[in-house]
């Protein structure tokens, strides 16, 4: 079954299917380490990266376990991230979350406004019982932005990571339905 990747609007925002257009942007986006600090993988070298991650967005879209989409602000339009629903399993009713937004717009609600579309629509249009999500335990604006939208700390993955020589654990979180408060702003999908 394809799952067709959704175009939400928040207040702020626009998340959307990723198209060719955005592979200097996004390119421009995962080769700055400060942003990939926290990553499981280091900062992209080559742009060739960014073309196979949209490939790859389609091809997740396409078997239909999950749904990547580019944010744009609504404002003027300009890309300033992505966020996942992947690892879909429409038995168990579960998927996991996941962002990465451009430094410029740290600290301004971005990620959790784009984070909560994404839930509303999961929860919504998906009926899932069950969101993880995981995050370096250094990373501890990402773990807030987590808790402020519902989410709990589940457990430490030790030394899950080894990014560059350096070892680091990982948090998951959950979120489970009965406790998914979703926004007093309504979220059309189109």
């Amino acid at each position: 079954m394809a799952l067709t990747t959704p175009t939400l609007h928040t207040p702020r925002l626009r998340l959307r299917p990723f198209t060719d257009a955005e592979a200097g942007p996004l390119f421009a986006l995962h080769s700055n380490t400060l942003v990939m600090r926290y990553w499981d993988s280091p900062p992209w070298s080559e742009r060739a990266r960014a073309e196979r991650f949209i490939a790859m967005c389609r091809k997740v879209a396409d078997e239909g376990t999950g749904a990547r989409l580019a944010i744009d602000r609504a404002s003027d339009g300009a890309f300033i991230g992505w966020c996942h629903l992947t690892e879909w399993d429409s038995v168990h009713r579960s998927a996991s979350l996941g962002y990465c937004l451009d430094d410029a717009v740290w600290g301004h609600g971005d990620a959790t406004e784009a984070a909560r579309a994404v839930l509303q629509w999961a929860f919504d249009t998906l009926d899932l019982n069950r969101v993880q999500a995981e995050t370096d335990t250094r990373n501890v604006a990402s773990a807030r932005v987590l808790e402020k939208i519902g989410f709990v700390r589940e457990g430490t993955l030790r030394e899950e990571c080894v990014v560059n020589g350096e070892v680091s654990d990982t948090w998951v979180f959950g979120l489970i339905r009965r406790e998914w408060r979703p926004s007093t702003v309504p979220i059309p999908a189109r």
